[in-house]
């Protein structure tokens, strides 16, 4: 669907370049949620405006479904546009329209004047929304994670394959942030969008993404699938980014268990894994002792996942740790 190659970008400031990203290729599937994490000022609103360049690069080329969005004029750039809807993370609504005519917004720049389908197809979203019986508001009579729903509304309405998140969930409480994620998730799996989401915190990313890139000061350091980069990061900002959304492990971790003795492991469970007495059998088959000192059991997207971090001890840890790999269960030493 999307695809950046050799892409990077500057800016000029006081007569000198200044790179905001560096040369970077990257493919984003047809239909998937795709999630761009950094820290502020690491790039990923510029690589986030690229797509539909709002932000031009300095070179290389953007492709979507092959067309090189680069090489278009502005008549064909702003049909293109019409593919791609955005979500702002502070709404960026018409404070003097109500809540319909911000969703209709769109429909009527895109020259549509049939006043009956504008209706119909703002009804549709509000639906979707779950803001039916505020179509007559106005946008400071909402709460905050209303006024969200109601941009997803209307980037949902040229009906684009492509929808943009820029920060959508950042202004947001926690469990109103769950609620939109929810939305999001339910959009990308009926609607067949892709999303691309830019967001500093990994819980968004877990919550919501397939895949993720963890972009470091314009560089992308690590991509790939969300459950190989979350429970086996390998770059330190990528470290640093699960270390946030889990700072129980994190503060335990700290100690490094030097005082503990045997063997420190920290066991991934992925899928159907999760829920299996593995850990239980192989134990008790091999004789080993062990002993949890940090763990969690949650989800990645739909995904449930588990790690555990045990100290091992025994004449036969080996044993025991060849019984857990055959039965799926991933495996790092932290101390031997």
């Amino acid at each position: 669907m999307i695809r950046f190659q050799a892409v990077h970008k500057s800016y000029r400031v006081a007569g000198r370049e200044v790179p905001a990203l560096q040369p970077f290729d990257l493919t984003i599937a047809d239909g998937e949620v795709f999630g761009i994490i950094g820290h502020s000022g690491a790039g990923k609103s510029t690589l986030l405006r690229l797509i539909n360049l709002l932000e031009r690069p300095s070179g290389g080329r953007i492709l979507i479904d092959e067309v090189d969005m680069t090489a278009l004029d502005d008549t064909a750039l702003r049909a293109q546009r019409r593919r791609i809807g955005m979500i702002f993370q502070h709404f960026n609504l018409l404070g003097s329209q109500t809540v319909a005519d911000n969703v209709a917004f769109p429909l009527r720049l895109a020259g549509e004047r049939d006043a009956a389908a504008i209706r119909t197809r703002v009804a549709e979203l509000l639906a979707r929304v779950g803001l039916e019986a505020h179509a007559d508001k106005y946008p400071s009579q909402l709460s905050g994670g209303q006024k969200q729903r109601v941009g997803i509304a209307r980037a949902l309405a040229n009906r684009p394959s492509i929808l943009l998140c820029d920060e959508a969930t950042s202004a947001l409480d926690p469990q109103t942030t769950a609620s939109v994620l929810e939305l999001l998730a339910e959009i990308n799996r009926e609607l067949k969008l892709t999303i691309v989401l830019i967001t500093h915190e990994m819980d968004v990313v877990r919550r919501v993404c397939d895949r993720v890139a963890v972009l470091d000061a314009g560089v992308i350091v690590e991509h790939g699938p969300v459950a190989d980069v979350f429970l086996h990061p390998q770059h330190p900002t990528t470290h640093r980014f699960v270390d946030e959304a889990l700072p129980e492990e994190a503060a335990a971790e700290q100690a490094r268990y030097a005082q503990i003795p045997g063997r420190i492991l920290r066991l991934s469970f992925r899928g159907e894994t999760t829920w299996s007495p593995a850990l239980s059998r192989a134990m008790r088959e091999t004789g080993v002792d062990f002993n949890i000192l940090a763990g969690r059991i949650d989800r990645i997207k739909s995904m449930p996942y588990g790690q555990l971090t045990l100290a091992l001890e025994g004449a036969d840890t080996d044993a025991a740790l060849a019984a857990l790999r055959a039965a799926g269960i991933e495996i790092e030493e932290l101390k031997a």
